[in-house]
């Protein structure tokens, strides 16, 4: 078959967890489908360099010079304040471009498209008059995640803005869920969401997995009181997570374990919380590894307290499968099929969380049993090959629905959820 994939973000370098899964899921099928990727660029060398890997792994890139705006100026504080009277999230209106509605049109004019894939719902609009069948990777649930924020949003002014971008998610997200062919969601409880939110959406699961046999010779020092946060620090959730760890959760873990020490490892960190870690003791910030395999095998345990999530947690089925013990928050290890006690600590609030750090840093042997038992689990339930066979049958099926109503002369053109 002939994919199209559009995505908001281009997938290299390999630096997140949306990233990895875009091209974890892909891969495996490049032998067997012609894949197009086209990719929402930077421009300039860092296009180039991508569209060199992605071709390398079999791919067929098309980059887009087409740079999403600054979010560090002056400028983009007054984009927000405009988006207070316009009808779509400031996160789905910065993606709506001419660019890339032109690269998608050009592309199916010259080639065939059994089926678009969509990595971003805000790109429904470049199935604008194309009659093929579209999936969008609901990565989350972007609704739940400005949902959750406002839940734990303090300031009154940030809690009214927050809770109308929520409001626009809702209309837009579920507009654009009940358009697609198919929406894959990265858990059940993502799809008994949509579901729930949106009335009858066409779901399928796909989880989020992990490549098992890069992690399989990993070795956590048990011996060793570090404790690893891993996850990029340009996104709001993780921030959020790493806000409540350095005020409240490692203070007191240290007040039980003196000797604990924490490794934040992200990509951009903001200057801000650069400055923030610089003036911790027993805090280091390691920002934009190449490779995260190192900090794992030097840490005792991973944490995970997130109070702001959707979709599920590449960074604990990477930590499990190299046999690194996770204490986690529920909404942390949520849609995961991971056990309480078994494969993993869960513990809620900030004394909690700090109680079951300390108790898995004083029980090595109880907490590398869970470790050994959580990596039994992930091996056999969430290796990318499989996930990828998933992904393909999706393709199958929404391809030969869409056959079945062109040939039944049923067949329709897409009208973009912007309009």
């Amino acid at each position: 078959m002939h994919i199209t994939v559009v995505d908001s973000d281009v997938a290299y370098p390999v630096s997140s967890g949306k990233r990895l899964r875009t091209l974890n899921l892909l891969l495996p099928l490049v032998k067997r489908h012609h894949i197009t990727y086209i990719g929402r660029g930077a421009g300039g060398e860092a296009d180039v360099r991508a569209s060199e890997f992605l071709a390398g792994l079999g791919l067929h890139p098309i980059m887009v010079d087409d740079p999403l705006p600054a979010r560090n100026n002056l400028g983009f504080y007054a984009r927000l304040a405009a988006n207070m009277v316009q009808p779509y999230p400031y996160s789905i209106q910065s993606h709506i471009t001419q660019r890339m509605g032109q690269a998608v049109a050009r592309h199916a004019a010259t080639t065939p498209i059994d089926v678009l894939q969509l990595e971003n719902e805000a790109y429904l609009y470049t199935a604008r008059g194309l009659d093929v069948p579209i999936v969008i990777q609901a990565h989350n649930i972007e609704a739940n995640l400005w949902k959750r924020h406002y839940e734990i949003e303090k300031s009154p002014l940030k809690r009214a803005y927050i809770k109308e971008q929520w409001r626009k998610f809702l209309r837009f997200e579920g507009d654009a869920y009940r358009r697609a062919d198919r929406v894959v969601c990265c858990s059940e409880a993502d799809a008994a969401l949509a579901a729930r939110s949106y009335g009858p959406v066409a779901t399928s699961i796909v989880d989020n997995g992990v490549d098992v046999d890069r992690f399989a010779a990993v070795a956590p020092d048990r011996n060793a009181n570090k404790i690893l946060f891993l996850g990029a620090l340009d996104w709001r959730p993780n921030l959020d997570a790493v806000a409540l760890l350095l005020g409240e959760i490692f203070p007191l873990l240290r007040a039980q374990v003196p000797s604990a020490e924490l490794l934040v490892v992200g990509r951009h960190p903001p200057e801000q919380l650069r400055k923030k870690i610089a003036a911790r003791e027993g805090v280091t910030l390691h920002a934009d590894v190449p490779d995260v395999i190192p900090y794992l095998s030097q840490c005792a345990l991973m944490t995970v307290p997130l109070r702001i999530g959707g979709g599920s947690r590449l960074k604990i089925l990477e930590a499990l499968a190299a046999g690194l013990p996770v204490v986690s928050t529920t909404i942390g290890a949520e849609g995961l099929e991971l056990q309480d006690g078994v494969h993993l600590r869960l513990a809620d609030g900030p004394a909690d969380h700090a109680l079951a750090l300390a108790a898995a840093l004083k029980d090595p042997a109880g907490s590398f049993a869970r470790a050994a038992q959580g990596r039994t689990r992930v091996a056999a339930r969430y290796g990318w090959p499989m996930l990828a066979d998933r992904l393909e049958t999706v393709w199958q099926s929404v391809a030969s629905e869409h056959r079945s109503r062109s040939g039944n002369g049923h067949g329709r053109a897409r009208l973009t959820a912007a309009e």
